[in-house]
């Protein structure tokens, strides 16, 4: 569900057996907290107690990516129809950086948003021990790369959030010729769309200016995730629901984080809200790190989340009239 290109550096039972790949986010554990929902609320089903209505279990497929057509799992369900009738969504994050058994919710924007970033900038090759005869691609993309920090330090107020990251830099044959053409990959991070359009304006601007020094350049914004946005309602009920499940002292507000998340195109599809449930093991091991793990004994709270809000959405949404 959320396999990634890293090699397991890990000795438990349930290490990746496929060389270069792992689970490296958490979503295996989401998926056994899901399962553990729809558990207890077939229990509930059974003994009479679950409310009218029906719950949809949402398993997320492809999060940490899209398919050759720039769309995730979550895009992917809601073509699919798997949104179509849903009065209200919840979801459910694991946090290896958080502490075990803590509850982290807020309502309002909780996550960014994120755009993909391709950059080619294209000069002249020519011998490094001659580099006025070429246009060296490398120092004006990194021209480029530092300029494009500046959509943040100078087009952003003091008060706003924005990120402009740029993690892969391909080019270059030796270490004795002026490199010819650079390709630069990076992300987008953002709160609001006006921020994003102005993010947007200050890289593009930034690479493009290099022309005038005699490069050609090309910028690609690819669409990623919309930003993340707790429903105020359906956040109120879920916090009521998490201070039933651990004590509530363990239900903390959530701080708003750059990290993106594709269940915020499901939060468009419906009201809904997305937690944070602590998972830190003594010696935390961090998301998207070759040692990932969590600790697992915080699962049945993670279930017991799930299906309590589902319940009680269940409960509100009937008093509402909702079907």
């Amino acid at each position: 569900m959320d396999a990634l290109p890293i090699q397991e550096d890990a000795d438990h039972d349930y290490r990746s057996t496929v060389p270069g790949v792992m689970h490296a986010c958490g979503h295996d554990a989401h998926m056994a907290g899901l399962l553990g929902a729809a558990h207890l609320l077939a229990g509930a089903r059974t003994d009479g107690s679950l409310p009218p209505g029906r719950v949809r279990l949402l398993f997320q497929p492809s999060e940490e990516g899209m398919d050759e057509e720039g769309k995730s799992g979550a895009t992917r369900m809601v073509e699919d129809g798997a949104m179509e009738g849903v009065a209200a969504v919840a979801g459910l994050h694991v946090g290896a950086h958080l502490p075990a058994g803590k509850v982290f919710v807020s309502e309002g924007a909780i996550m960014a948003g994120s755009d993909d970033l391709r950059v080619v900038v294209r000069g002249r090759s020519a011998h490094a021990a001659l580099p006025h005869e070429g246009i060296d691609a490398l120092v004006l993309a990194a021209q480029g790369i530092l300029g494009s920090q500046q959509a943040v330090s100078r087009r952003l107020s003091p008060m706003e959030n924005g990120v402009v990251t740029f993690g892969q830099v391909l080019g270059g044959v030796a270490s004795n010729v002026v490199p010819e053409e650079i390709t630069l990959k990076g992300t987008v991070r953002y709160f609001t769309e006006e921020v994003r359009t102005r993010l947007h304006a200050g890289v593009v601007g930034a690479f493009m200016g290099l022309e005038a020094q005699g490069a050609n350049v090309d910028v690609e914004v690819f669409r990623g995730y919309p930003p993340l946005v707790n429903d105020r309602a359906v956040t109120a009920i879920s916090r009521q629901v998490a201070m039933e499940v651990v004590p509530e002292a363990d239900v903390w507000d959530a701080e708003p984080m750059m990290g993106a998340e594709d269940f915020a195109i499901l939060a468009r599809e419906a009201p809904g809200v997305f937690l944070w449930l602590g998972a830190a093991l003594p010696d935390p091991r961090e998301h998207h790190n070759p040692r990932f793990d969590i600790d697992e004994s915080v699962l049945p709270i993670a279930s017991a989340l799930l299906a309590g809000t589902a319940t009680r959405l269940l409960r509100e949404l009937s008093a509402e009239g909702a079907p």
